[in-house]
C-alpha cells in the first residue's frame, strides 16, 4: 500500500509566523518521504477540504517551502470558517473524509487557534467511527495566546514585540509634543476576552513611560480610569493607554461591540480607542491621538520574535513527528522549562483538554489597581520577545515568498458549502 498523503491547513486570523509552522510540517514531511506521500494543503483553510481544492506542494521547490519560514501571512489562505456539531452538520465531516479518502490522506495537520483544536478533535472522533481512521494532530496559532496546557502560542511573540515596540516609539513622541501638543495616546490592540497582547504594552513603563492597560479580564470602571488618566498627565506631562479590543463594561458589553457578529458567531468588535479616546477629551480636555494596530500587529514579520519564530517551526516539525510516532487527536505544546536562562521544550496537550478552552491572564500578573503589569508577568514576557530574525530584504522591502499553489485534480463531485 502507498504512503498516506498528509493534508495541511491554516485557520483563523493568520500571523507573522504561521508559514513558519507550515514550513516545519512540509520540510518535516519531506525528511520522511518513505514513510509518507505528499503534502496537500487546503486552498483557504477547511474549505479547501471541504470543497476539494487542495494544493500538491510537492510541486515547490525546497527553496520556496524554506522561504515560508519568514514569510508572513498565510501562504495557502486561511478562513474564518467554523464546522458545527457532529449532530449539527454531519454532512460536512464525512465530506471531509470523503475528500480525505479520495486523496489517500491518513494524516490531517490544522494549524489555528481553539476552533480549529475543535474541529481537529472532532474529526479524529469521526474518522474512527466511519471506518477511515485519520491522524489529527492540531498545530497551535493564534495571537491572543489563549489556548491552554502551552505555555504560548505561536504567533503571540513577534505580536507582542511589535506592541511593545510601537508604544515605545510612540510614545517617545507624544512626550516631545506633550508640552504643547497631544498629552494622551491611545493605541488599540487585539484580545477579545484575553489581555495578553495588551499586557506586552506594559513592557515600555520599564523605559520610563507613564502607560495605563485596560484589560479584558479587568472590568472597565470610567471613573477610576479617568482619575488615572489625570495622575499619570499631571506627573508626567502625558501618558499612553493601551487597550484590548476586548475592554468592556460592568454588564459585560463591549467598548468596541459593533452590534454585528464575525464568520464564527463572535461579536464583531474594533473602535475601542477611539471610545476610550473621546472619553478622556471630554472628561479632561486634553489633546489625544489614537490607532489601532488591526492587521499591522500581526502582519509585522520584519520585526518577528527570534523566539516565537523558532517555537512556530518546531510546533509544526513536532505535529509530524507525532503523528509518525502512532499519537492522534493531540496538540504539541511549548513547555517553559526555566526563566533565566529562558529554555523551553516540546510538550504534548490531549486535544480534549485543548477544543474550545481559553486561557487568560493570571490576576497576579495584573497590578492590583488593574491598569498595569506586575514583575512576574514581565518575567514571563520578556523571553517570547527575544531574539530578532530579520526577513532578508531587496530594494529596501522584505523579500518574501509567494508559493505557486497548483491545484490537485479533483475526483468528487461538487460540494455546496
Amino acid at each position: 500500500m502507498s504512503a498516506k498523503n498528509v493534508f495541511y491547513a491554516q485557520s483563523g486570523g493568520v500571523t507573522a509566523v504561521i508559514n513558519a509552522s507550515a514550513c516545519g510540517v512540509i520540510e518535516t514531511a519531506r525528511l520522511y518521504s518513505v514513510r509518507l506521500g505528499k503534502v496537500y494543503a487546503g486552498r483557504n483553510g477547511i474549505i479547501g477540504a471541504l470543497t476539494e481544492d487542495l494544493i500538491d506542494t510537492s510541486l515547490e521547490s525546497d527553496e520556496a517551502i524554506a522561504a515560508l519560514r519568514y514569510t508572513p501571512s498565510g501562504a495557502f489562505g486561511s478562513c474564518r470558517y467554523k464546522l458545527k456539531s457532529l449532530e449539527a452538520n454531519r454532512r460536512e465531516y464525512e465530506r471531509l473524509i470523503e475528500v480525505f479518502k479520495a486523496h489517500n490522506i491518513g494524516y490531517f495537520f490544522y494549524n489555528g487557534g481553539g476552533d480549529s483544536a475543535d474541529t481537529c478533535y472532532k474529526v479524529s472522533q469521526l474518522s474512527e467511527s466511519l471506518g477511515y481512521p485519520v491522524q489529527a494532530i492540531h498545530v497551535p496559532k493564534t495571537v491572543d495566546n489563549d489556548l491552554p496546557i502551552t505555555d504560548n502560542c505561536p504567533g503571540f511573540g513577534s505580536v507582542a514585540k511589535y506592541i511593545a515596540t510601537s508604544a515605545l516609539e510612540a510614545s517617545y513622541d507624544v512626550r516631545s509634543m506633550a508640552k504643547t501638543s497631544t498629552k494622551v495616546f491611545v493605541l488599540e490592540v487585539m484580545g477579545r476576552h484575553a489581555g495578553w497582547i495588551a499586557a506586552a504594552g506594559g513592557l515600555v513603563e520599564d523605559h520610563d513611560i507613564p502607560v495605563l492597560i485596560l484589560f479584558p479580564e479587568i472590568e472597565f470602571d470610567q471613573v477610576r480610569f479617568l482619575a488615572a488618566v489625570k495622575a499619570k498627565v499631571e506627573q508626567y506631562g502625558y501618558c499612553t493607554v493601551v487597550v484590548s479590543e476586548g475592554a468592556k463594561y460592568p454588564d459585560g458589553r463591549f467598548l468596541a461591540e459593533q452590534g454585528t457578529r464575525d464568520a464564527f458567531g463572535h461579536a464583531q468588535l474594533g473602535g475601542a480607542a477611539p471610545v476610550v479616546a473621546n472619553m478622556v477629551k471630554e472628561a479632561t480636555g486634553y489633546k489625544f491621538h489614537w490607532a489601532v494596530a488591526d492587521y499591522l500587529q500581526r502582519a509585522a514579520r520584519h520585526l518577528a520574535s527570534k523566539t516565537d519564530v523558532e517555537q512556530a517551526y518546531a510546533m509544526g516539525r513536532a505535529a509530524v513527528e507525532f503523528a509518525l510516532a502512532g499519537h492522534n487527536a493531540v496538540m504539541p505544546t511549548v513547555k517553559r522549562v526555566s526563566n533565566d536562562p529562558y529554555a523551553w521544550e516540546v510538550g504534548e496537550a490531549p486535544l480534549s483538554e485543548v477544543a474550545n478552552v481559553e486561557k487568560f491572564m493570571p490576576r497576579d500578573f495584573i497590578t492590583e489597581d488593574g491598569f498595569g503589569i506586575t514583575p512576574v508577568c514581565k518575567q514571563y514576557l520578556i523571553p517570547l520577545i527575544q531574539g530578532e530574525d530579520y526577513p532578508p530584504f531587496e530594494h529596501g522591502l522584505p523579500k518574501y515568498v509567494t508559493l505557486k499553489n497548483a491545484a490537485v485534480e479533483r475526483k468528487l463531485s461538487v460540494f455546496e458549502l
